[in-house]
């Protein structure tokens, strides 16, 4: 998972939800697909056509200029190998590569991610990248999980299910497949139709 900034994923707090919204433009309107058009230039710095995993963190960072508080490299990887696997025609470039017919899912996913990743922050109370059975079994995550989930009858049995590779632990990438299954909606962002 690399390193993490734990200050900077405490800081779900105080996320402004419209600002990070607003910076990214999926929809399919032709105001937004300009606006993606201006920010692919930016982060294409090279004109190639295609950007690496490096290309579009940076880009996140300097293009999006969501500062420290979208510093989130787990959820910008995963958005990125996301969109490049939901691709539907041939890729131009190597497989490595985002294009940017690719784009507008990357910002879609990376906006669903970003919200999984302050989930995910929230219910990892020892701060390690990780969600411990402990963690997951106390009584305030189960309170939280259900407010973004619903009702769930039996923690232990779904810790198990969400814990994939049975390592005892609940990975970032474990628990975006299950947030993805169960619609995780945290209960404090705002959400685009």
């Amino acid at each position: 998972m690399g390193d993490v900034d734990w200050a900077v994923i405490k800081a779900w707090d105080w996320t402004d939800w419209a600002v990070i919204n607003s910076c990214l433009p999926y929809k399919r309107t032709m105001e937004q697909y300009q606006m993606r058009k201006k920010m692919w230039g930016a982060i294409d710095v090279n004109g190639n056509g295609y950007v690496s995993l490096s290309e579009i963190t940076r880009g996140v960072r300097d293009v999006l200029n969501l500062g420290d508080v979208f510093d989130c490299r787990p959820a910008i990887n995963r958005a990125y190998h996301y969109a490049r696997s939901v691709a539907k025609a041939k890729k131009k470039h190597d497989d490595d590569y985002l294009e940017f017919r690719e784009f507008r899912f990357f910002l879609q996913a990376l906006r669903q991610f970003f919200e999984y990743y302050q989930a995910f922050s929230r219910i990892d109370s020892g701060q390690d990248g990780r969600v411990s059975k402990e963690e997951f079994l106390s009584d305030n995550i189960k309170q939280s999980i259900e407010t973004w989930v619903g009702p769930i009858d039996d923690m232990e049995g779904e810790f198990a299910k969400i814990d994939t590779n049975k390592g005892g632990q609940i990975l970032f990438s474990e628990f975006v497949d299950w947030a993805l299954e169960k619609n995780l909606d945290i209960e404090d962002d705002i959400d685009e139709d």
